[in-house]
């Protein structure tokens, strides 16, 4: 999805986007990191809500409609004078059933290449847990999070099977990290990882990396996009994660 400046504009293509891939099938959606505006820390206090904001009740109102479970990408919440980087989940009758505050906050100073700051504006989350659906029982970080492996060792002992990302890599960290990342994470831990993020925006102050991400339980990548704009609609079948870790006994060891 490529994310602009204009929030109803976003919100709108982000439900375009999630009626396509339910019309192709897809039973559980996400949406990228910062799916409702830029990803630019001069701007997250102005895109920020309170409370069932505008974004909330889209989510709320568009799971219930479509009857899927909707991880919410993220977008910036606000409590009090503190501004979390968080995604919310929503069931298919539109309940919101897990709230996840960036832990990780996403600090960054590659000479020549990317510099960030998240944490000069955001306050940090200080949790990691699970949900559970009609399908299985899942996780969910968000980003810089995929980069501290014993969060997901926690992730998995709690009984998550499959672990959602959003997430917004750059075109320093992704074609570096991306990949490998989330790979590693499914691999050590035996279980499927899904990676989405924003598209490539030309006009962007910001440069998301995109390759929205598959991957299995023996570290294979089942899917990834390109940078631009696209819906990819996959088939999990859970009963893998079983037969990986029977054959090769590692998470019994974590």
């Amino acid at each position: 999805m490529m994310v602009g400046e204009d929030k109803k504009a976003n919100l709108s293509r982000a439900e375009k986007l999630t009626r396509e891939a339910v019309s192709s099938g897809a039973q559980v959606v996400m949406l990228p990191e910062m799916f409702n505006g830029p990803y630019d820390t001069d701007a997250f206090a102005s895109y920020a809500e309170e409370g069932v904001g505008e974004t909330r009740s889209f989510l709320s109102s568009l799971a219930k409609e479509l009857g899927i479970v909707l991880i919410g990408g993220s977008f910036i919440e606000r409590e009090g004078d503190d501004l979390f980087n968080t995604s919310f989940v929503y069931d298919e009758q539109g309940t919101e059933i897990h709230r996840h505050r960036k832990v990780h906050l996403f600090d960054i100073d590659v000479p020549g290449g990317q510099y960030f700051r998240e944490s000069d504006v955001l306050t940090a989350g200080d949790a990691f847990g699970v949900f559970d659906t009609s399908f299985g029982t899942f996780g969910l970080a968000i980003c810089f999070d995929v980069r501290f492996s014993s969060e997901f060792t926690k992730l998995a002992q709690m009984g998550a099977q499959m672990i959602f990302v959003p997430a917004a890599f750059n075109m320093t960290t992704g074609p570096a990290h991306w990949e490998t990342l989330f790979r590693a994470r499914a691999l050590d831990h035996q279980l499927f990882m899904v990676g989405v993020s924003p598209a490539g925006n030309p006009e962007a102050a910001y440069q998301a990396w995109g390759h929205s991400i598959v991957t299995n339980p023996w570290g294979e990548v089942v899917m990834q996009l390109g940078r631009e704009e696209g819906v990819a609609v996959v088939q999990i079948d859970l009963g893998e994660i079983d037969l990986v870790r029977q054959r090769i006994p590692v998470f019994h060891a974590l």
